[in-house]
């Protein structure tokens, strides 16, 4: 019996790995966020920005490294598993950019289906820019809409995540679950 795969996605800096992180704590299995670990890498290369220098490369890259994700969930022997982003965020963040993406991209995504997708809103009262995190408040927010769109086209069906403490934002999520 496969595990079931949920995601939580999100623009940048709404709290996603924050709840990952509390998510482990509680002693759930889970798959952290790879593009931070995907501009690490490329840093390493000497460019600075991978998804801006080269957002098609940066994009195969977050790509097979959450078809690994998924498999690996799929076949985790935990149930369930939470991913800290889905395959369709790659298709939403090229959108964002006007970017074009081949074909296989969107058979990812009809292809790795997630049994649940909680959302968290842009929230200006956490809000933080680092040296990962290039994208201002509003342009956190117009990838929140990319990112409604994208899953949304793929017939998922969001579940929002209140602002809120930490705590109660992964207990909200546990409870729909029906694992608290």
């Amino acid at each position: 019996m496969e595990s079931k795969k949920i995601v939580i996605t999100g623009g940048p800096g709404t709290g996603k790995s924050t709840i990952i992180k509390e998510l482990i704590k509680r002693g759930f299995t889970c798959f952290e966020e790879i593009s931070r670990q995907v501009t690490l890498e490329a840093k390493k290369s000497g460019v600075d920005q991978l998804f801006l220098t080269n957002p098609l490369l940066f994009s195969e890259l977050l790509l097979k490294g959450r078809q690994n994700q998924y498999i690996e969930a799929s076949n985790h022997i935990s149930n369930p598993v939470f991913l800290d982003r889905g395959v369709p965020d790659i298709l939403a963040y090229m959108d964002y950019i006007g970017d074009v993406y081949p074909e296989t991209f969107i058979d990812s995504c009809k292809n790795h289906v997630y049994d649940y997708v909680f959302i968290l809103k842009p929230w200006e009262d956490i809000y933080i820019s680092d040296n990962e995190r290039y994208e201002n408040f509003d342009q956190a927010q117009q990838i929140h809409e990319h990112l409604l769109y994208t899953y949304q086209s793929y017939n998922y069906n969001l579940l929002d995540v209140p602002f809120d403490t930490v705590e109660n934002r992964t207990n909200h999520i546990l409870k729909v679950l029906n694992l608290l």
